[in-house]
């Protein structure tokens, strides 16, 4: 709930609203897990509210698999035993030419069960999609993880306190098949938790009505095209959902978004070996984004197994890097993390353990 709502709540009461102010301090603040322990508000308030059916519900971290560079991936699991991935990196999923000095960390944020979207190089895109997450169990993901490290954010205590908290929301599904939600849990990070939307990035993989609406937001975070591809034959076999909404169709609508002076768009790119990775395809992202304040991720694709695709060469991926940057589209290669967890982009599958040993050779651990 929002303060609004709360405040709502609280009349219904027949409480004050500075009650409602309490409680979301509770709840997103001192992200407590229990009306118990919302100790600021007296006894008999916490009575009405259990007796009226309210609930305070983190989603549970069911198991951690640890990566050997840092990365910890999460099956969490919901209130009605449903599950989904979440991924904390402590140094960020950054580009081998950011500023390593500066301490970050880096949560990705699932926003469906499953996924619907059936990108061919995607795992995820395997459990099909079970069901959309609530804005609670979405922003819960954040509260869960930070609670894990001991992080007061904007306050820079507590013991893994980072200078700053990104939020990718590029987990398990498709955020903008699940709209609604998926901007109130935005609103709730920004609002009352206090992470600010410019450190938040949304990956869609071209939902085009979707677009234009959150073009038309006031408060919204950075985003994401899941590009993949230079033109539309290569981007319909890889990502069906190109047959729906084409390339130019979403370039338009991206192109209706206000962008600040120094806000960019990102293009994501997955290079596949053989497929989308060669010269000629570097050339045609060059004249598809040309004019545009954008910049372009190449992410080398994340193995998994059953995905018929191999990854580029070093050469191939140099090559391509080189290209865009030459002409004139600031271009980063994201450096993998947590592959051999499969936290990796595009790896999240809630993995059985046999899977891992068989990807890395041996059982990650695990707690």
């Amino acid at each position: 709930m929002s303060v609004a709502e709360l405040k709502a709540l609280m009349e219904s009461l027949g409480e004050p609203a500075y009650r409602a102010t309490q409680v979301a301090q509770a709840l997103y603040s001192q992200r407590v897990a229990s009306l118990d322990e919302i100790t600021t508000l007296p006894m008999a308030i916490r009575e009405k509210l259990a007796e009226a059916g309210y609930v305070v519900g983190l989603p549970e971290l069911a198991q951690t698999a640890i990566s050997v560079d840092g990365t910890e991936r999460y099956l969490v699991r919901l209130a009605d035993g449903e599950t989904v991935e979440t991924v904390w990196m402590p140094d960020g999923d950054l580009p081998e030419e950011d500023d390593r000095s500066f301490k970050r960390a880096t949560i990705c944020i699932s926003s469906q069960v499953g996924c619907a979207v059936n990108c061919q190089f995607c795992l995820t895109a395997k459990l099909g999609q079970k069901r959309n997450l609530t804005a609670g169990e979405i922003a819960g993901q954040v509260s869960a993880v930070l609670n894990r490290h001991d992080v007061s954010v904007g306050s820079g205590k507590g013991r893994g306190s980072p200078d700053r908290i990104n939020l990718v929301f590029m987990g398990m599904g498709e955020p903008f098949l699940n709209y609604d939600s998926f901007m109130d849990a935005v609103r709730i990070l920004n609002g009352e938790m206090g992470i600010a939307t410019a450190r938040m990035t949304v990956s869609t993989s071209g939902i085009e009505p979707a677009i234009r609406r959150f073009a038309e937001e006031p408060v919204r975070p950075r985003l994401a095209l899941s590009l993949n591809a230079s033109n539309d034959t290569v981007r319909a076999e890889i990502m069906p959902i190109t047959r729906k909404w084409n390339i130019q169709t979403l370039l338009e609508a991206v192109g209706s978004i206000p962008l600040g002076k120094r806000e960019y768009v990102t293009f994501e790119y997955v290079l596949l070996g053989g497929v989308n990775d060669q010269p000629e395809h570097a050339r045609e992202v060059l004249a598809l984004l040309k004019g545009m304040q954008a910049k372009v991720n190449l992410i080398v694709w994340n193995p998994g197994p059953g995905i018929p695709y191999q990854q580029p060469s070093q050469e191939a991926a140099d090559a391509f890097h080189k290209m865009l940057v030459n002409g004139g589209i600031p271009t980063f290669t994201r450096r993998p993390r947590g592959r051999d967890i499969y936290a990796a982009c595009g790896q999240l599958k809630r993995t059985l353990e046999a899977e891992l040993v068989a990807i890395s050779g041996s059982a990650p651990a695990t707690r």
